[in-house]
């Protein structure tokens, strides 16, 4: 994100409230948290709860931001110790976790690179971005990763997150794949499906649609970068 963006999204923001702009503003990159809304909307379901994993940034280019505008509070996992530094004040309301999600406890090595949406904690991704011209790799930090299903009882002992928001960069997969979906079963699920080849050409990652689908959800919506995905039981 450039100086120039961020005071783009601060002003707008500001202009929005001074002229007491009634209407939803999408923070998402291709309007995700607005389709989740929808789907929200039509469960009846005015404040949802969610767990992001993958936050970023608190408002810019965020699935849960519109939510907490809207009175809801959820938790945001943000493993760059940088980007992580501005929740505590912009989201207070949130329970804000400067930590890695993975399938098992442990440390891993992460990759902070120059587009700060591409960070991972796949050697994989981090070398084909840079060697794409993505991205630079900046620095690598060993931070601490814990498993995605110890967070979820700690967090969400009584019930799951109504909203799932994963962008992990190559791991989104590892995860859902160690997620318990008997116990916490989110009703709208927004994932990360995107994968380049090493260059600048997109596929995507057929495993989490079929992983999902074999769980009872059906894609609600494609934005090409991320998949909607809702619950056959709720809908």
């Amino acid at each position: 994100m450039t100086r120039f963006d961020w005071l783009r999204h601060k002003w707008l923001q500001r202009l929005r409230r001074r002229l007491g702009d009634s209407g939803r503003s999408s923070y998402s990159q291709c309007g995700e948290d607005m389709i989740a809304r929808f789907v929200f909307d039509a469960l009846k379901i005015a404040r949802p709860s969610y767990l992001d994993i993958g936050a970023h940034h608190p408002t810019y280019l965020n699935n849960t931001y519109a939510f907490y505008e809207a009175g809801s509070q959820g938790v945001n996992i943000e493993p760059d110790p940088d980007l992580f530094a501005r929740f505590p004040a912009e989201r207070p309301r949130d329970t804000n976790l400067n930590i890695g999600i993975g399938d098992q406890a442990g440390e891993l090595e992460f990759y902070v690179m120059s587009a700060r949406t591409l960070n991972t904690f796949s050697a994989e991704d981090a070398k084909a971005a840079a060697s794409g011209g993505r991205a630079r790799i900046e620095r690598t930090l060993t931070l601490p990763v814990r498993p995605v299903a110890e967070v979820l009882a700690e967090q969400f002992p009584q019930a799951a997150p109504d909203f799932l928001s994963l962008d992990v960069e190559g791991l989104d997969l590892a995860i859902l794949r160690a997620w318990d979906f008997g116990r916490w079963r989110p009703r709208v699920a927004c994932v990360e499906t995107i994968r380049y080849d090493g260059g600048r050409h997109a596929g995507q990652t057929p495993e989490i649609a079929e992983l999902l689908a074999d769980h009872g959800y059906f894609v609600y919506a494609d934005t090409h970068i991320n998949k909607i995905f809702v619950d056959k039981a709720v809908w």
